[in-house]
């Protein structure tokens, strides 16, 4: 028979320790605990007594009744890293709970708030049975559906959010992962989620579209299908994706005259694009040949160019408003700050990271500290260069 905490959710601890990176032996050794007795709490077989769930709490930065919360039922569908291959399991598996809380916020405020409808182009091919002009179409076809024109894309994050998808950018402390999206057909919704480790806004915006790529052509694909064969074309598709939507074919090309290094530095600005990627997009698009793309990413390296380009540092990172707007929105309404911390149960921090809400947005210590107040008769107080006007409810300073 269990003892300890009754109701705790097992997984609630896996959740919390794979986010952190820990291993199971870690985690005992900081409650004091047998790696053995970790790997009990997490398989369900014994529950954690409550000194220890405080512990636990404690150094998994979390709250204890978090861990009694039952847990939102997710699809059995594939997550789409946009990351190195050097990435560790560690580092994805991290990630991806972090997303896995993305979705479940997202469906706290769901329960307030509508979220836009998804308006998405339709791709009725299977990823392997997708042609290249196929993938240009599609891409083209976003744009159309989000009326965006053929120019530079202003805002990406906007736009995505406005067909229906739930992003979010916030620090994931692994620098070889850049984002991560995954799509839940029960609630018929997709779900991005990008790396601000970097603070790199073009990178990132390509990232953006890379798994918006995803989310598009590659929604239906089973996790069974996937294997590292066919991994490597999803992923050049997704890229094909982003870099057709990002630099449509004829707009882009009338503004390559003469595909100089200069040329694409000079544009970089107006795309919002890497130069590495604009020489990639030229070749692509027949604009340049074999010949001038080896030479113009060796002229690349030569600069020190391929790992921070200029420009990188001067551009501000797109920021996801979805979330950010529905807490503004259900606060504005009367909700009670702790209240809805409490239904998003995360610690503030994270969901302030999660959320794109400023540090400190639910700290309300101070709101109503100050217990004093004038009375209901005004006191009215002369000086030579202004009045003081007091009443019960204010204060104001009246100049001459």
């Amino acid at each position: 028979m269990k003892t300890g905490v009754g109701g705790f959710q097992s997984f609630r601890l896996t959740q919390a320790r794979e986010a952190l990176g820990l291993t199971k032996v870690a985690l005992a050794t900081l409650v004091n605990v047998s790696g053995a007795t970790v790997t009990q709490w997490e398989n369900g077989s014994q529950n954690p007594q409550e000194d220890k769930l405080q512990s636990l709490a404690t150094s998994l930065g979390q709250s204890t009744h978090w861990f009694l919360r039952e847990s939102t039922t997710l699809d059995h569908t594939p997550y789409f890293y946009r990351s190195l291959s050097s990435a560790t399991k560690t580092g994805r598996i991290a990630t991806k709970t972090k997303l896995n809380w993305l979705i479940e916020l997202s469906n706290v405020f769901q329960k307030y708030v509508d979220w836009p409808a998804i308006n998405l182009p339709n791709s009725s091919k299977q990823f392997n049975s997708l042609s290249d002009i196929d993938i240009e179409l599609i891409a083209q076809d976003f744009r159309v559906n989000m009326n965006l024109g053929t120019g530079p894309i202003k805002d990406l994050t906007l736009a995505v959010e406005s067909a229906g998808i739930v992003c979010a950018r916030s620090e994931i402390g692994f620098d070889k992962l850049d984002g991560l999206s995954n799509w839940q057909h029960g609630f018929n919704r997709a779900y991005i989620l990008l790396s601000s480790d970097k603070q790199n806004a073009i990178r990132s915006r390509f990232d953006l579209a890379h798994e918006l790529g995803h989310m598009i052509l590659h929604k239906n694909i089973l996790i069974e299908s996937l294997n590292s064969t066919n991994h490597k074309e999803i992923e050049r598709q997704a890229d094909l994706f982003a870099g057709s939507l990002l630099m449509p074919a004829e707009s882009f090309a009338k503004d390559i005259r003469r595909p100089t290094l200069e040329t694409f530095l000079t544009l970089k600005p107006r795309w919002k694009v890497s130069i590495a990627a604009m020489i990639f997009r030229a070749h692509q698009l027949d604009l340049i040949n074999d010949l001038q793309k080896a030479n113009l990413y060796k002229n690349l390296s030569s600069k020190g160019w391929r790992l921070k380009e200029p420009y990188d540092d001067q551009l501000i990172p797109e920021s996801p408003r979805l979330l950010s707007r529905a807490a503004n929105m259900l606060i504005a309404a009367g909700i009670n700050k702790n209240d809805l911390l409490d239904q998003l149960g995360l610690p503030a921090s994270l969901v302030e990271s999660l959320c794109c809400l400023p540090k400190g947005f639910f700290d309300d210590s101070m709101a109503n500290d100050n217990l004093l107040q004038f009375r209901t008769k005004s006191v009215v107080k002369s000086t030579s260069d202004k009045k003081i006007v007091g009443t019960s409810n204010n204060i104001f300073e009246l100049g001459r």
